[in-house]
């Protein structure tokens, strides 16, 4: 998800030793979303190196849980990238792009059915 972040909360360390930093983006959309992804551990260095206003694409996983009869959706940050425009941060190593595998088409369940999906 591309976005310039709009807030960096400071982190929050336990005492079990676990430790996370939150922040927002606000999407780059027709209708702009603002959405808060959560950095885990060594993770949360990625965002110590931006700022507020910044550009920058996040790859994250979603993730669900249950807590006394109500559910919970994290959005959890594994990779922050500049966004566009933006040169990578000094550190950081270029990142490559694999190209995806070709895949071949599911055979229908149904032949007789004629939609293309």
């Amino acid at each position: 998800m591309k976005g310039k972040i709009k807030k960096i909360f400071d982190q929050q360390d336990f005492p079990s030793g676990f430790y996370k930093r939150d922040f927002v983006i606000t999407t780059e959309e027709q209708y702009p979303q603002d959405v808060k992804f959560t950095a885990t551990k060594e993770r949360t260095e990625q965002i110590s190196k931006f700022n507020e206003g910044d550009a920058i694409l996040v790859k994250f996983d979603i993730r669900g849980r249950e807590y006394n009869g109500n559910f919970y959706v994290d959005l959890n940050a594994w990779r922050v990238e500049p966004g566009h425009g933006q040169s990578a941060p000094q550190d950081s190593p270029p990142v490559a792009s694999t190209p995806l595998p070709d895949v071949p088409p599911m055979a229908a369940a149904d032949d007789e059915d004629d939609l293309p999906f």
